[in-house]
């Protein structure tokens, strides 16, 4: 099977460890072992459970404890609706192998994560792509999807909180694109791995595995709950498909380690924890990438409304990739290229940093643009 290769992640393993500004951080401020055990409230009771467990496999669907309280983040989804993955990323693969065949029609947003579009191309599908435009501000048209449905459309992926945009969909409008899918008896794929992190409110959107008896959730504990390092996401969906879905995980996953399906157990029972300390760090930098968006002539953005990634729009003549790599040379700050996430013309920020390093790095960045201006008159 022949794919192409994944733009963001090569990107990123190119030059993650070589910066000293790292402002395409996607995850928010990854949480240490020791901060973890502080929120649950019992250091000493949580260490002591760990140290009883069996490294075994464990649950093979993930424990039930887990799902449980992974459950309790959507309104109508129960236990049994929920599959344990290697991290959001496995879950989207699992997905996509369950339910996509050569010859069927896949549609797909665009930007988003790029499993989306490459995994069902690969797989024979013929993928349709719907562009998030900025005029629309860079959410969805719904007439615009329904001119793309065929009679082979087998299932449409979005992206909500989107990435990179931070584009949000509200619950009407995910309505609306569900009675789309409903028409066509098309799966709905909704990617939310960014679900938590809305700028006003609780933080939280309508999921589409609530609101369609077709729809699928996936998210994962790094983004919005700081710990990328457990490796572990999920599903949310009807049984049946996760029944599907479990055939084609006992060949590649089995189970996810004890100890990831532990912690995030003990994260998401505390998540009111993570959550005020992760919204507070978002909020305050949106408000500090905002302040200097607004004072630099040669940088445009929709403002984010969730998520902790902006697409940035540069007004200079050269590729997004010779932007990025200049900046990483010459004062050692990492955009992500809009090249790697076929958005030419674009860089992806992230603002999930602390606010320190999101003021310095950005200083360096305006000290940037203004050299590549006097250089490029």
């Amino acid at each position: 099977m022949k794919i192409r290769p994944f733009g963001v992640e090569q990107w990123m393993n190119e030059w993650e460890n070589h910066c000293e500004y790292n402002l395409a951080e996607t995850c928010v401020e990854s949480l240490t072992m020791k901060q973890l055990l502080a929120m649950s409230g019992d250091t000493a009771a949580v260490l002591d459970e760990m140290l009883n467990i069996k490294m075994t496999y464990g649950a093979i669907t993930g424990s039930e404890r887990l799902r449980r309280v992974i459950s309790m983040q959507y309104r109508a989804q129960s236990v049994d609706n929920i599959l344990i993955a290697h991290g959001a990323i496995g879950a989207n693969a699992l997905i996509y192998q369950a339910l996509v065949e050569p010859g069927d029609t896949v549609i797909s947003v665009l930007p988003t994560y790029q499993q989306h579009y490459s995994i069902p191309a690969s797989l024979g599908a013929e993928v349709k792509i719907l562009p998030l435009r900025e005029e629309n501000g860079f959410l969805p048209d719904v007439a615009e999807l329904k001119s793309l449905i065929d009679d082979k459309t087998r299932l449409i992926a979005i992206n909500n909180p989107n990435n990179p945009t931070g584009a949000l969909m509200d619950e009407a409008l995910l309505k609306d694109i569900v009675a789309v899918a409903r028409q066509a008896g098309a799966w709905l794929l909704c990617d939310e791995v960014y679900r938590g992190t809305n700028q006003v409110g609780d933080g939280y959107s309508a999921a589409v595995a609530d609101l369609y008896e077709k729809g699928i959730s996936t998210a994962s504990m790094s983004k919005t709950y700081s710990l990328a390092g457990l490796r572990l996401g999920w599903m949310a969906g009807p049984e049946s498909l996760l029944k599907a879905v479990e055939i084609h995980r006992d060949y590649n996953t089995v189970s996810v380690g004890v100890l990831d399906d532990y912690f995030a157990t003990i994260a998401l029972e505390n998540r009111d924890k993570i959550l005020s300390r992760n919204q507070t760090m978002l909020r305050d930098n949106l408000q500090l990438l905002d302040e200097w968006v607004s004072h630099e002539p040669l940088i445009d953005y929709i403002k984010p409304q969730a998520g902790t990634t902006a697409l940035l729009k540069y007004h200079l003549p050269l590729g997004s990739r010779q932007f990025c790599i200049g900046l990483l040379e010459r004062y050692g700050v990492m955009f992500t290229p809009g090249e790697a996430m076929d958005m030419e013309g674009y860089v992806r920020i992230g603002f999930a940093n602390n606010g320190e390093v999101m003021k310095k790095g950005l200083a360096r960045v305006s000290q940037y643009l203004r050299e590549l201006q006097d250089e490029l008159k």
